[in-house]
């Protein structure tokens, strides 16, 4: 009997549908003005996070962990607004900020305005994990960061020539997310940004505001958010989604384009991308474009900007 309800478990375990899907920013660029290196710089990334992350899932690893990981790949290269090559602020220096959620329990964590930590994502995590508050912020975030062992770099790690370049010519850049279906049936979703270009020193947007630029719940779904911080916050975008979902019943796509469209009624533009019980993605945008990308049941890779 013991055996036979042990294969039941991996059995069962084994038809769960998994998936990933991540994304880079939306933004008004237009991706046919990209170089043919450039190109292959973005798909190249997103394909290594997308394997990464389909190999953790194949083999049973749990969602936030995995959405954890891919963002932290994703801070480490400098194509994105998040960690390495985040852009910078009116006072020249780089304040980031990050968010995780786990839909299993509804858990979550965040930091806020932090300059010195490698990878603001990791300390999300440790806050949700290792303290009992959801945020963190400044310093405070960054002794926090310091006693949990993670690695602290001088402010100017973040700087690329690049996003240098951008800072003098006042332009964006986009956050980075992830949103992730396990084995188990269990979602989570994770966001990592340097915010806005030229920001004020101190501002703090939607990417680590639970509800806001970041949210799961395995009743419905998981969420992560891009665009303008202010207008994600005010219509609290990622649980206006859970919410209709919840409430209205509407399907995923449904949720998502409602919430978009909202506040882009208002002039708030962005993007979301989201994943539900059922394994299916979704992503929307009200900017000319956004990078994304998923993979399911190890049998898609799908990267589009």
């Amino acid at each position: 009997m013991v055996l036979f309800a042990t294969l039941s478990f991996f059995q069962l375990m084994s038809q769960q549908p998994y998936a990933l899907m991540l994304h880079g920013g939306a933004g008004n660029f237009d991706s046919n003005n990209f170089t043919a290196e450039e190109k292959a710089d973005y798909r190249n990334i997103f394909e290594q996070v997308l394997i990464v992350g389909d190999s953790l899932l194949r083999n049973g690893i749990a969602a936030i962990d995995v959405a954890v990981i891919c963002v932290a790949m994703l801070e480490d290269c400098p194509l994105f607004n998040a960690g390495k090559g985040a852009v910078f602020t009116a006072e020249g220096r780089h304040e980031l900020d990050a968010s995780v959620m786990n839909g299993k329990d509804l858990k979550a964590g965040a930091v806020a305005g932090v300059s010195t930590i490698k990878n603001p994502v990791l300390a999300a995590r440790r806050v949700m994990d290792s303290t009992e508050h959801v945020m963190l912020i400044g310093p405070g975030a960054e002794k926090f960061a310091a006693l949990q062992g993670l690695t602290l770099v001088d402010n100017t790690y973040f700087s690329t020539p690049e996003m240098h370049q951008r800072y003098l010519n006042a332009s964006k850049s986009g956050t980075v997310g992830a949103v992730v279906l396990d084995r188990h049936g269990n979602l989570a979703a994770a966001t990592s940004t340097g915010g806005m270009m030229m920001k004020k020193h101190g501002r703090v947007g939607d990417s680590p505001i639970i509800g806001a630029g970041t949210y799961a719940d395995n009743k419905t779904c998981a969420v992560s958010c891009t665009g303008h911080g202010e207008y994600f916050i005010r219509y609290m975008a990622a649980f206006n989604i859970v919410a209709m979902m919840r409430y209205q019943q509407l399907s995923l796509e449904e949720a998502c384009r409602r919430s978009i469209r909202e506040m882009a009624d208002a002039g708030g533009t962005g993007g979301v991308i989201a994943i539900d019980t059922n394994a299916n993605v979704f992503a929307y945008f009200s900017t000319k474009s956004m990078f994304r990308a998923y993979t399911r049941n190890s049998a898609e890779f799908v990267i589009e900007f």
